[in-house]
């Protein structure tokens, strides 16, 4: 999804729900089109992956972060903050 321009990736695992930017710090591709497993989102076009929690990432090619936003349940719906945690 977008927000004011941000493409953001919501992401519900591990009973949490999480928000990234959507876009790989390294190859530019969304990184809502990749799996999840163990709060890391994977980049489907080269494999890093990246917290869910922190943004940054855990193997290679990717050595630069993406940015976290908060994300806040009331009732039924998401609210996610473009002000970043990370």
């Amino acid at each position: 999804m977008e927000l004011d321009g941000t493409p953001v990736s919501v992401v519900r695992t591990e009973g949490e729900v999480f928000a990234v930017n959507d876009i790989c710090s390294h190859a530019n591709v969304s990184l809502s089109e990749g799996e999840v497993e163990d709060c890391q989102i994977e980049c489907w076009l080269h494999g890093s992956s990246f917290d869910l929690r922190t943004g940054k990432p855990s193997g290679l090619p990717a050595t630069r972060p993406v940015p976290v936003y908060p994300v806040k349940i009331e009732g039924d719906d998401v609210l996610v903050s473009l002000n970043q945690e990370s």
